[in-house]
């Protein structure tokens, strides 16, 4: 479990990183995720994005 999460407005662009949702609906959408501009992709060849917003996002043994 992660325990470094951080507000998704801190969150690097071109990091991969871990993000998750986390509401009053509970954690969910655990995944790794690369950010440029305001979105989310699956990579960083920006392959595919998400349809969602994550809201926190955690460091992952990679990012410096």
């Amino acid at each position: 479990m992660m325990s470094e999460w951080q507000p998704i407005e801190t969150c690097p662009e071109g990091v991969e990183v871990m993000t998750k949702i986390d509401d009053h609906y509970g954690g969910r959408n655990e995944q790794m995720l690369v950010r440029f501009g305001r979105m989310f992709f699956v990579d960083t060849r920006k392959s595919a994005y998400v349809y969602y917003a994550p809201t926190h996002w955690a460091p992952t043994g990679d990012t410096k």
